[in-house]
């Protein structure tokens, strides 16, 4: 970093970044001008990623720029040990963020200050309990990712025997998950009467606070009865749709941040579109995100159907493909013809049917949308990323309109080819003979079906805790054999032209 310093851009020695030198940041890039030595802390957050830089704490820069929510600053968290590095960068830029929004007309740049300090992560998660346990602590969030929930995927239901969950059931003080230690938070708060926090999810699930709820009260029932009764009376969990695409940040990043004229160890680039919809259930107060764009509504469920089947189960549908045939991006996907037409055949015929309008926003509409903000050349959105924790996000988002085809008797070849695609992705080589390394929590079970259904397609679909019992309606099943055959013998790009143009139906 110190070699990076050294560097003159535009003829002006890149700034790094800390409170100390905002005054200095480069002309044009937009940096916080309220004191961000009076904010007080009222939202701790946890798992603080790209996404939620990007997006929550952008909202509640946006109103401290405003001159309100100053009581609302968030502190940030982590449970698991890899999140200590990004305390490390953070902290050493006193929790400051460039912001790089990637319009294909314009590059700009933001330094937001919403974020004041980041928890040292310990085993047992004594910081966090304690922050949280705070009386000025009034919301409880967390980006922890889509399998991060302890749901079963078949069901939907608390998974009760997951290892994590046994750890936190017996040793209640010192909590492996965020759930636990949200519990061991309310229970302090409840001890000391300093009263409920609202625990807001801000993962891309379909009844985001609806889950939390259960997991957090299945949870609490096992180990405090007592405890449960009192977070189901008093706290809250209200549901969201989040929306932004976020890339990872590596070294191309950091350098558009320096051509930019900033050092910054945890740059974040994004595209030019956000949108939060929530629902206005907070036990214990809220800032006024609609005041910056955000919507507060009752009925969440239809806005956020809309954004996962069309947009988060839309990135299924390129991105095994994509990594199959080594196309790095997303946007390189759109670029691909193949892989366009299969986009649009999918998410018109397939998907769009099963979602409903929203004000102002009609399902094909909204696919036009997706299109273009997915094209869109400046974001470096890789395949392997999108693609990355299959067993969640294909039974989050592609599965759930499958069931919904199947019980309307819709077409499912393309959802089926989809699937097959995936299954083909998991056995771990690209057309070109290239290796894909391992990208799921459950790559080891998922690349043994795959190596299996090479053979034996029904092997792939035999992992129940991913397709229960819809791997027994024959409309699926041998249209996923017959892709998953055909992908093997002819390949993923002349799949997808029989699938878009129908040229033939593939035949075992």
């Amino acid at each position: 970093m110190a070699e990076l310093m050294d560097k003159d851009v535009m003829g002006q020695k890149p700034v790094k970044l800390a409170n100390a030198t905002l005054a200095d940041l480069p002309e044009g890039v937009r940096r916080p001008h309220y004191d961000r030595s009076a904010l007080t802390a009222g939202i701790v957050h946890i798992g603080l990623g790209n996404f939620h830089r990007a997006h929550q704490a952008w909202y509640l820069h946006r109103l401290m720029q405003n001159g309100s929510a100053l009581d609302w600053a968030i502190i940030g968290a982590g449970v698991r040990s890899y999140d200590a590095a990004m305390r490390d960068r953070l902290l050493a830029q006193d929790c400051l963020t460039t912001l790089i929004e990637l319009d294909p007309a314009a590059t700009s740049a933001e330094v937001i200050g919403s974020m004041i300090d980041y928890l040292p992560i310990e085993d047992g998660n004594g910081p966090l309990i304690n922050a949280m346990a705070a009386r000025e602590i009034r919301i409880v969030a967390m980006t922890v990712t889509e399998g991060g929930y302890f749901t079963d995927p078949g069901t939907g239901a608390f998974n009760v025997s997951h290892p994590d969950i046994q750890h936190d059931v017996e040793h209640p003080g010192t909590p492996r998950t965020v759930f636990g230690a949200i519990i061991a938070a309310l229970k302090l708060r409840r001890d000391n009467g300093h009263g409920p926090f609202t625990v807001q999810s801000c993962d891309n699930l379909q009844g985001n606070g609806k889950i939390t709820r259960q997991t957090v009260l299945g949870l609490a029932k096992l180990s405090d009865p007592g405890l449960a009764e009192w977070i189901d009376r008093n706290c809250t969990f209200p549901n969201s749709m989040v929306d932004c695409i976020v890339p990872a940040t590596g070294p191309k990043e950091i350098a558009a941040a320096l051509r930019l004229g900033i050092v910054d160890a945890a740059p974040v680039t994004h595209e030019n579109y956000r949108q939060w919809v929530i629902e206005d259930n907070f036990c214990a107060g809220r800032p006024d995100w609609d005041q910056v764009g955000a919507i507060f509504t009752n009925d969440v469920h239809d806005f956020e159907t809309m954004k996962i089947r069309i947009l988060n189960a839309g990135h299924q549908v390129l991105a095994n493909a994509g990594e199959l045939l080594s196309v790095e991006t997303i946007a390189g996907c759109m670029a691909h013809p193949a892989l366009l037409a299969f986009f649009r055949k999918v998410e018109r015929e397939e998907i769009a049917p099963y979602v409903k309008p929203v004000p102002g926003m009609a399902p094909t509409d909204y696919v036009d949308l997706i299109e273009t903000r997915f094209s869109n050349p400046e974001i470096h959105d890789t395949t392997r990323r999108v693609a990355f924790d299959g067993s969640s996000r294909h039974t989050g988002f592609v599965l759930p309109i499958l069931r919904d085809a199947l019980d309307a008797g819709g077409p499912v070849d393309g959802l089926s080819l989809v699937e097959a695609l995936w299954a083909r992705m998991c056995a771990g080589t690209r057309e070109d003979g290239s290796a894909i390394e391992p990208n799921d929590p459950q790559w080891a079970s998922l690349a043994k079906a795959a190596q299996s259904a090479r053979n034996d397609p029904q092997a792939w679909l035999a992992q129940n805790r991913i397709y229960g019992d819809i791997a027994g309606d024959p409309r699926f099943s041998e249209a996923f054999g017959s892709w998953l055959d055909y992908i093997w013998r002819n390949g993923t790009e002349a799949a997808i032209i029989a699938y878009t143009r129908q040229v033939e139906k593939p035949a075992n």
